[in-house]
């Protein structure tokens, strides 16, 4: 499924790429499950009901898969469609046999139900996968450390923290994690799966008196990572740990069960080289990569 799809002139498939926001609140996760809510499970009965051509014949390909609870902003997913035939159908297709996606967009918004959204939806360029010619993604985790909780409005995107922290700190170890690493610390294990991950940008900052905002991007992450990550940080900014405690931990792959809450945590935005790269980057992400 991860496979680039025929041209249509060739008489296969075209690829789309659609953008989604969602509230990871009531969701058991991005993944489809039997008999549980997913946003996938929802996006693509979505697309069975409104499909984009004659049909959607392989499941939906995410950027990155998002646990129960965990929110999202910036999504990205690419779905293949057989195309229309000229004529097929009641409305009228585009040179790739694609009706209106605009109007394709307003017609999943009304089946999906308000806390998933497709933000944008557009022809796929030559080469994209939306997991493998990804870049880096970018997540943010917030916390409040006031001494009364979260406001209520922040309640189901915001951690409570009810020790103060010190931003410096957490800045000051959060940099020694930086670059590229085996992050089996990290990581929830998966049998076969790499825990070998760039982390580019690991920051935190005050946005208010009590709102701290972790800022944190990798070329990709691994199950748990930034969970794990901002966890084990939280202990060291609230004065319970060392600084030195997190890279230790990274050396001797020990793993960490300091895991935050999955609701503190919004996937914001995934970057994507120029078009004439795509295919490059994703033959390259598809390596398993080692340190060696």
């Amino acid at each position: 499924m991860n496979e680039p799809a025929v041209p249509p002139e060739e008489g296969g498939l075209v690829r789309l790429r659609l953008d989604l926001s969602y509230d990871g609140t009531d969701f058991a996760g991005w993944a489809k499950q039997p008999g549980l809510r997913t946003v996938q499970g929802l996006l693509e009965d979505a697309l069975a009901k409104q499909p984009p051509g004659r049909s959607v014949p392989r499941p939906v390909v995410v950027a990155g898969r998002t646990d129960a609870g965990v929110h999202a902003r910036g999504q990205v997913v690419h779905v293949d469609a057989v195309p229309l035939r000229p004529g097929e159908g009641r409305v009228p297709v585009d040179e790739h046999g694609i009706p209106d996606l605009q109007r394709m967009r307003h017609r999943w918004n009304r089946i999906l139900p308000p806390d998933v959204r497709v933000i944008d939806a557009r022809i796929a360029p030559d080469g994209f996968d939306a997991r493998f010619s990804a870049l880096r993604r970018h997540y943010r985790y917030q916390v409040s450390d006031a001494p009364w909780g979260v406001d209520p409005l922040r309640r189901r995107d915001t951690l409570a923290w009810n020790r103060p922290l010190d931003v410096e700190t957490l800045n000051e170890a959060a940099a020694e994690l930086l670059g590229l690493n085996d992050f089996a610390a990290y990581c929830k294990p998966r049998e076969g799966a790499t825990t070998v991950r760039e982390l580019q940008r690991f920051e935190w900052e005050r946005v208010d008196e009590h709102l701290v905002v972790a800022h944190v991007t990798a070329d990709a992450f691994c199950h748990s990572m930034v969970r794990s990550l901002v966890g084990t940080l939280l202990m060291v900014g609230d004065g319970r740990r060392q600084v030195r405690w997190p890279a230790d931990l990274l050396r001797e792959r020990q793993r960490t069960t300091s895991v935050a809450p999955a609701h503190g945590l919004t996937l914001v935005g995934v970057e994507y080289p120029p078009d004439e790269e795509l295919a490059a980057r994703a033959a390259r992400a598809r390596a398993v990569r080692t340190l060696e």
